[in-house]
């Protein structure tokens, strides 16, 4: 199925990485969600997907029905069934996803600004922008170098040029 570049996007990311069983079940219950998810009685054009055992990202093309206010507070709905489920927290904004090396890890906002003193994560440090609003932006700044993301005006102080 192939999704408009302007579909809108919902990234959750979990505190802890997901075993690879967990996401086998995470993604049984994503389809399951997305397959009977409508707005207004419209079928939406909607798919979910785990990424690196962490993110859960909910896409919708709205070129066919657009996601509404019900709509969303369903989805928001289900990702607290998902916390339910699998023991994770979904909804933490300061629970700062990063790259190292091939693992992507994540931390409280306050042991990810120890890691930057310490030199751990750097300007080049890959983090997660789980701002993104469209498959545009998944694709091109989700994933970016520390020092081109948001996460750098948390730590301005902490940075130098």
């Amino acid at each position: 199925m192939e999704f408009s570049s302007h579909s809108r996007v919902w990234i959750y990311q979990s505190d802890r990485k997901l075993t690879d069983a967990e996401v086998i079940d995470a993604q049984v219950l994503l389809d399951n969600f997305t397959r009977d998810w409508t707005a207004h009685n419209n079928q939406l054009k909607a798919k979910g997907e785990v990424k690196y055992n962490r993110f859960f990202i909910l896409v919708v093309d709205e070129s066919q029905a657009g996601a509404s206010g019900c709509s969303i507070d369903k989805s928001v709905r289900f990702m607290k069934e998902v916390e339910q489920h699998f023991g994770i927290n979904l909804f933490d904004r300061f629970n700062l996803a990063y790259r190292s090396g091939s693992e992507v890890l994540s931390v409280p906002r306050k042991q990810f600004e120890a890691l930057l003193k310490e030199g751990v994560i750097t300007r080049d440090t890959i983090v997660y922008n789980n701002l993104a609003q469209n498959l545009t932006e998944l694709q091109t700044k989700w994933e970016v170098p520390f020092k081109d993301s948001w996460h750098i005006q948390l730590f301005k102080d902490l940075v130098t040029a």
